[in-house]
């Protein structure tokens, strides 16, 4: 299958799920807040609160809320996904208004013309940048990819990382007497399953609050020491071609309270990054 037709087809399916899962009961439940960041007559951009599923899944039919749904509302029209964040990733997420634009987004997508950046706060001190490329294997869900081979070879996987600030706090967070951390700008150059949290866990400083391929210990420190429970993982900018105009667009996301209150903690200075992006703390 080629992979227009897959993008196709993904796009008739979350369309399907999503007019065929309706809420049926009234709740007191309040919504997440979505911000707008871009909308025109073809597009729409909204920043993702961490924990927000993208669409309606038949394996989370206990959720209530969805991005998908949430900006349909907001914008008073359908809307189709053009790509995905994890649940637990927050930041720049993308909508297509009508099939025709998506497909021509889901295009780029496929070609890599896409640029997407992402910030990461991960274990330890990082100086050096670099592109890791290290295939890795599909991550296989027990219901939803049941029909996949489990032998299938690894996907080829490349992502380029750039520390920005260091920092080493005064707290025991394992059998050391100091925590170290690092705030690291990260470009995937693919697209696959967890692809920044498995490659920054195989370079040996994973992603804080990653309960899959992360270190338990710091994801228990940093719940217990600044009382947040999350991925520290946002999806800060993404820059591509409009669909119908074909002008550049660059779409950039503030940082949310929760990361300006943890830069405090660790003697950052947001400012920093505008002025030298490349600056580091030892």
């Amino acid at each position: 299958m080629n992979q227009d037709n897959d993008c196709e087809m993904k796009l008739e399916a979350a369309d399907k799920i999503e007019n065929a899962a309706e809420l049926q009961d009234e709740s007191e439940e309040t919504p997440p807040e979505i911000e707008i960041l871009y909308e025109d007559d073809d597009i729409v951009a909204i920043h993702k609160p961490a924990g927000l599923l993208v669409h309606r899944s038949y394996l989370a039919r206990r959720e209530r809320f969805f991005a998908m749904q949430l900006t349909r509302d907001k914008v008073g029209c359908h809307v189709f996904p053009v790509h995905r964040l994890d649940r637990p990733t927050s930041g720049v997420l993308l909508f297509a208004k009508s099939s025709e634009m998506a497909n021509v987004l889901c295009e780029q997508f496929a070609a890599k013309t896409i640029e997407k950046q992402y910030l990461a706060i991960v274990r330890g001190n990082m100086h050096d940048a670099a592109t890791l490329d290290y295939p890795l294997k599909q991550e296989l869900d027990d219901h939803a990819d049941k029909d996949v081979d489990p032998d299938k070879a690894a996907q080829d996987a490349v992502t380029s990382y750039q520390p920005l600030l260091n920092t080493e706090v005064p707290f025991p967070s394992g059998r050391y007497a100091t925590s170290r951390y690092a705030l690291v700008r990260l470009s995937p150059h693919t697209g696959r399953k967890h692809q920044l949290r498995r490659h920054l866990a195989h370079l040996r400083h994973p992603i804080i609050g990653d309960t899959t391929h992360g270190d338990g210990k710091q994801n228990k420190f940093f719940r217990e020491h600044f009382a947040v429970n999350r991925l520290w993982l946002i999806a800060k900018k993404l820059s591509f071609s409009h669909p119908r105009t074909g002008d550049h667009i660059c779409i950039e996301t503030e940082l949310e309270e929760q990361w300006l209150t943890l830069f405090t903690e660790f003697g950052w200075d947001e400012e920093q990054l505008s002025v030298d992006e490349t600056m580091l703390i030892s």
